[in-house]
């Protein structure tokens, strides 16, 4: 009954059946091991004792930003250069923008510093001007931004002295020396400015450190692909057992088998496919009416 299993076509469907199951349940294992390395580094975050709380060491000792090193407080000496305002940051539920200045080391590179939030709009705003001469500052380290940071504009358009995207891809397009792939947040911001003091911007979470959305997309995924898995199988077993039904119906008579050509009877009153248009010419000899109609030949009855 399950000879079918052995023809060309049950050979394609069993091949993707084989590969596509044991696809689903691995994908599903992956997804399901990055939510928990989620949980664990939330768990991990939640004991440590806060980054801010420690010693501050100096930049290089630092980096690379990563998530033990990430929100550290780090040393840097040089002087302030360029100056821009990154528009469209929130700080206490309320919109503004961040003071952002280079601080330019005695290796020639630069920090992006973030000294400090002002509210309001960016465009036109008067910012208080950075120190002069050689300075140390101590922040709290961060990693360049991306697309995914929050508060992030990656449309551009942004008017000149302002960028939208705290990186160092970004910032060295804009100045003629190299950038430290970093950023340091001032725990407390200078005083000044139009709008006031200048509050300092508490530096973030490494990204990935938490039970945010992306983890329990996670989660949501890995129920997808078992579900994948699941109705692979399903569909399977549904066809064998349709092709199985109608190969026993067969067997037991309970459908007809289709005749074959030729075998077909002429419906009454049509003339049989089977007669070209030249014997349909001739007519029927026993026929009087036919041209080849033999009077002599024709027995008397």
């Amino acid at each position: 009954m399950y000879r079918f299993l052995l023809t060309p076509r049950w050979w394609g469907i069993n091949l993707f059946v084989v590969l596509a199951i044991p696809f689903c349940v691995f994908m599903g294992i992956w997804q399901l091991g990055r939510f928990e390395d989620r949980v664990q580094s939330h768990e991990q975050a939640e004991k440590a004792p806060d980054p801010s709380s420690r010693a501050a060491k100096p930049l290089d000792e630092l980096l690379p930003v990563d998530k033990v090193t990430s929100g550290r407080p780090a040393t840097a000496t040089g002087t302030y250069a360029e100056q821009f305002l990154v528009p469209g940051r929130e700080l206490d539920d309320r919109r503004g923008f961040y003071v952002l200045n280079m601080l330019r080391t005695e290796s020639g590179k630069a920090l992006p510093v973030v000294r400090g939030w002002l509210p309001g709009s960016a465009t036109g705003a008067r910012v208080p001007a950075a120190p002069k001469g050689e300075v140390t500052v101590v922040g709290d380290l961060q990693a360049s931004e991306n697309t995914r940071s929050a508060g992030v504009n990656a449309r551009g358009g942004l008017p000149s002295g302002q960028v939208g995207m705290i990186s160092a891809a970004t910032l060295v397009n804009l100045v003629p020396y190299d950038v430290y792939d970093a950023w340091v947040t001032l725990p407390e911001a200078e005083a000044g400015g139009a709008g006031g003091a200048m509050k300092p911007v508490p530096a973030a979470a490494p990204e990935g450190s938490g039970l945010d959305l992306k983890a329990f997309q996670n989660l949501g995924y890995t129920g997808e692909w078992f579900v994948f898995a699941a109705f692979v199988l399903f569909m399977w077993f549904r066809l064998v057992r349709r092709e199985a039904e109608a190969a026993q119906d067969v067997a037991l008579g309970l459908v007809p088998e289709e005749p074959g050509p030729g075998l077909q009877d002429t419906p009454e009153g049509q003339e049989d496919p089977a007669k070209g248009p030249e014997d349909a010419a001739k007519g029927d000899p026993e026929d009087p009416s036919a041209p080849d109609y033999d009077v002599a030949s024709t027995p008397v009855r």
